[in-house]
């Protein structure tokens, strides 16, 4: 499987130049703990930093920062770790475990974002695969007592 086929399409993003305030709302209003900081260029936006909600309380809230005298390009992780779409599921897997990130934006052969894949998806699509193989178990003793 590939991240093309599994990534979330729908990424929330955000220009450097844009409010801490801006960006935690919008991260409320969509349920999501971060956000994709994006260059546009030719059309396209090209992933260039993140910022989590973890690092507005760590890095601004916990250290009495006003969040108003910084904007989400000053706050953003510019050692961004990517993923290509056609990467294997498994290594994106290992990649997130040995980097310690818990989401890895994924982009197309030109380097333009086109999804994210994050830890809460892979325990859900986990979570469905652990499913189907019980539902496998269940069918095969029904067929068995069928036989008999």
């Amino acid at each position: 499987m590939t991240l093309k086929t599994l990534c979330n399409r729908e990424v929330l993003v955000a220009a450097k130049d844009d409010s801490i305030l801006e960006a935690a709302k919008l991260m409320r209003e969509y349920h999501a703990g971060d956000l994709i900081i994006v260059e546009e260029r030719n059309g396209s936006r090209y992933p260039v930093g993140i910022v989590t909600d973890r690092d507005i309380v760590i890095e601004l809230i916990a250290k009495e920062i006003a969040p108003d005298s910084v904007t989400v390009g000053d706050l953003m992780c510019r050692d961004l770790v990517l993923a290509r779409e056609h990467d294997n599921l498994f290594d994106a897997i290992k990649l997130m475990r040995q980097k310690g990130i818990r989401r890895l934006p994924v982009v197309d052969q030109n380097g333009a974002l086109v999804g994210i894949i994050t830890a809460d998806d892979l325990i859900e699509l986990i979570a469905e695969q652990l499913r189907d193989i019980a539902g496998l178990i269940g069918r095969e003793q029904a067929l068995e007592q069928q036989s008999r």
